[in-house]
């Protein structure tokens, strides 16, 4: 199954090769990178997807790459945005078939500098609010023998100088990822998980808040160490995350899949 056909070949021949024709997903953290790519993947097979992100014009963006994509603004850090959101695709296509949790927060945060205000806010992203609207879409993802697929990190399983905080939110959503597949196998959803590697998606400069000459020097260091020489591509992650949420693969259920050129084994 290929599920990066050009837009000129996905609208019959891409979606009748996956399950994902008409199903519903909603995808975190959809206003770049890895999020933007799983969006437009899924609609390009036919889904129709509810990208979340907290700022409105790149979420525009994304819902202007394909019709079966549209935007809500919502923070997975605020506890009130989980229930608004699944309820939002719930009022729009009257189901929900895949939950997508994508958006990540992260710093380069010694101990030394550590603060709860700071670990907070990385957990409140990365564990609780996937974990709030895991809850919220689970009576849905119940209804339709759904699926949820959880975005990790390489570095949510190998350990890093001065990611402490940001690895051990990763490993919890790894974790939680097992946990909940024991747990919700009997009605029929499949939980995993895709741990990304460093990804062309901008999250240096983003996410962890680094300088440009301070990203471009990480991103040297980077290709210099994964196995394949190269940093990944938003493309790269998201074909992974596309394929565990099709209904194609219903017999997988509480995987961590490592897409990061290697990077896992060094």
């Amino acid at each position: 199954m290929s599920v990066l056909a050009s837009p000129t070949q996905h609208s019959h021949r891409g979606a009748n090769l996956s399950g994902l024709a008409d199903k519903v997903v909603v995808v975190t953290g959809a206003s770049s990178g890895i999020g933007r790519a799983t969006a437009v993947q899924l609609a390009r097979l036919g889904a129709k997807v509810l990208a979340t992100g907290r700022r409105a014009g790149p979420l525009e963006e994304t819902a202007a790459e394909h019709p079966g994509i549209a935007g809500i603004v919502a923070d997975v850090s605020m506890p009130d945005d989980a229930a608004r959101t699944i309820a939002k695709a719930i009022e729009s296509w009257g189901r929900l078939d895949g939950l997508v949790n994508n958006a990540g927060a992260g710093a380069i945060l010694p101990l030394e500098g550590a603060t709860a205000e700071r670990i907070t806010a990385i957990l409140a992203v990365n564990v609780v609010g996937p974990s709030l609207l895991a809850a919220a879409a689970l009576p849905h993802l119940a209804a339709t023998r759904g699926s949820i697929v959880n975005v990790s990190s390489t570095f949510g399983h190998k350990p890093a100088a001065m990611l402490s905080h940001y690895a051990a939110s990763k490993a919890a959503l790894e974790h939680l990822t097992r946990c909940w597949a024991l747990e919700l196998a009997p009605k029929g959803v499949r939980v995993n998980a895709v741990a990304a590697g460093p990804t062309e998606s901008g999250a240096l400069t983003g996410m962890m808040g680094l300088s440009a000459d301070q990203a471009a020097a990480i991103e040297a260091e980077e290709r210099e160490s994964i196995p394949l020489k190269r940093r990944g591509r938003p493309d790269d992650v998201a074909r992974w995350i596309v394929h565990l949420a099709d209904p194609v693969a219903d017999w997988v259920t509480g995987q961590v899949i490592t897409v990061d050129g290697g990077l896992d084994l060094t």
